[in-house]
């Protein structure tokens, strides 16, 4: 199908183009560093940030936008987590 928004250039403040659920680990990072997460079951959600901090965030759900490399398993209990970029 053809993007009427072909010409527009892609920004951080622009809709995601992709989704990608997350499977947290201790180990493996996100194949692409994310603009955002959307949280589908709240809970405490360990991440690493783009710029390297690994910071648990408590009771988020919803949108969280943040850029992300990996979210832990280890601290996580939040659930049906989507990469969005």
């Amino acid at each position: 199908m053809p993007d009427p928004f072909s010409a527009q250039a892609d920004n951080l403040s622009s809709p995601c183009s992709h989704l990608a659920t997350v499977a947290p680990s201790d180990t493996v990072d996100l194949a692409v560093p994310c603009r955002s997460l959307w949280v589908g079951t709240p809970g405490n959600l360990k991440v690493t940030t783009l710029g390297g901090e690994v910071v648990t965030v408590p009771d988020v759900v919803g949108i969280f936008p943040v850029r992300v490399t990996r979210v832990w398993a280890t601290g996580t209990v939040a659930a049906g987590i989507v990469a969005m970029w």
